[in-house]
């Protein structure tokens, strides 16, 4: 039987190969970026394939997702080897306009929160609330990449910080959607 392609072995050591064949600690701050970036998509895509999501949101959430993979190849080449990607493939304005906008879709069909949201209503929303929360994570460990001394393109950082509030809006409008009531923080319980 012929071996699958699917392992290689290489990383059983506790290393793997960056865009370009240099190999890095799976623990090193490189790869907790990009990693969290790949687990963020994987939660876009759950929240996506939800049957209670509009399908209007769809082709926005498979857009973010084609983003957030060009991002991650973006952050998987090290600075080093900037010949093979050597910017943030298409995170520039014209993404940035997009999902600005379609914020401002979502805000002005959600009555405004006067409290604190806390995630919950309906099961949808809580798990955009999740992927919220993972790309929050993401955007922490790409700014530790940084601080690392490592070069990122600033439009990756304004990328991940407007997606969050993509999300953030999106689980609300769910809620509002779907008649939930949105669950807020009271300091009193």
């Amino acid at each position: 039987m012929k071996k699958s392609q699917l392992y290689t072995r290489t990383g059983d050591q506790g290393t793997t190969s960056l865009v370009g064949g240099k190999r890095i600690s799976k623990a090193s701050d490189r790869l907790e970026s990009y990693g969290t970036v790949d687990e963020l998509n994987a939660w876009i895509g759950v929240i996506a394939s939800h049957p209670d999501m509009p399908r209007t949101q769809v082709p926005t959430l498979l857009y973010i997702q084609h983003k957030l993979f060009d991002l991650g190849a973006y952050l998987a080449t090290p600075s080093d080897n900037q010949t093979e990607i050597s910017q943030p493939l298409s995170l520039g304005h014209q993404t940035l306009s997009r999902i600005e906008h379609e914020i401002d879709i979502l805000d002005n069909e959600t009555p405004a929160a006067n409290r604190f949201v806390l995630p919950g209503g309906n099961h949808l929303s809580a798990l955009t609330h999740v992927a919220r929360t993972v790309c929050r994570r993401a955007e922490r460990r790409i700014i530790t990449l940084t601080q690392t001394g490592e070069h990122v393109d600033p439009c990756v950082i304004r990328f991940v910080n407007r997606l969050s509030d993509y999300l953030f809006i999106l689980s609300r409008h769910i809620n509002h959607s779907n008649g939930c009531a949105e669950v807020y923080w009271d300091k009193e319980i």
